[in-house]
């Protein structure tokens, strides 16, 4: 991550991923331009499962992934990536997934997500009244946690400092990335956090309606288009010059 001029940090899924003409028309706009756009992937999906999206849509390697919903960190070296083990170790302490199996066993209306990331336990949920009653009962057990409801039906618990917003301002601050041209593109609630940060943001105009709750920010732009046009609507409006 030396020499970093200018970064795009995305979610992936209905993001920088959705729309192929968008996406084609993104990544010829980046190449035109006199400097290079590094990125970092910050998306839910479990790592295997981004390289696996990766391979399908034919995407370009990030230079960081951020899987998990910002509970694992991988670094690019050549074709490798190399776990971050110091925020790795972070994501340990006080995490008590067995407790938050207990409570959500409780509820008929959860069903445990398909993942394999160790440092986060996400559930589908059948209504609002569940999501907001299963986070209720993690907190009155006093569980070390941060609860994250998205898109109407998907509920994470992870580690208090997890979270794609924490996760990417650890990468800012390890790679003193704070006076670079960057831009964060999200589309959906698990992406309030990482577009809340104060860098320059863009919600895609295909965002979920929870995003809407967002207040008017002058580091957040709400792009009319969808998708990776929407990621480059923004770019221009950000770092036109």
């Amino acid at each position: 991550m030396n020499g970093v001029t200018h970064l795009l940090a995305t979610d992936l899924d209905k993001t920088f991923v959705g729309d192929r003409e968008a996406l084609t028309e993104l990544l010829a706009f980046f190449e035109e331009q006199p400097y290079h756009v590094n990125l970092v992937y910050n998306t839910g999906r479990h790592f295997q499962s981004m390289q696996k999206l990766r391979d399908a849509e034919n995407l370009p390697a990030p230079d960081i992934a951020i899987t998990d919903v910002g509970t694992e960190i991988r670094i690019r070296n050549g074709e490798d990536f190399e776990l971050d083990s110091e925020w790795d170790e972070r994501m340990t302490e006080n995490w008590q997934p067995e407790k938050i199996e207990e409570i959500a066993a409780r509820f008929a209306g959860l069903t445990k997500q398909p993942v394999t990331g160790k440092n986060r336990s996400s559930y589908y949920v059948a209504d609002d009244e569940t999501a907001a009653e299963f986070g209720k009962q993690i907190s009155d057990a006093g569980i070390p946690h941060k609860y994250i409801y998205s898109g109407s039906k998907y509920v994470d618990i992870l580690p208090v400092d997890g979270g794609k917003g924490q996760a990417l301002q650890y990468v800012v601050k390890k790679y003193q990335l704070q006076d670079i041209k960057l831009l964060v593109s999200g589309d959906s609630g698990n992406d309030t956090e990482m577009l809340t940060q104060g860098f320059p943001s863009v919600i895609v105009g295909n965002a979920h309606p929870e995003l809407l709750a967002i207040p008017e920010d002058p580091t957040i732009y709400r792009a009319s288009r969808g998708f990776a046009g929407g990621i480059l609507e923004a770019w221009q409006y950000f770092h036109s010059k």
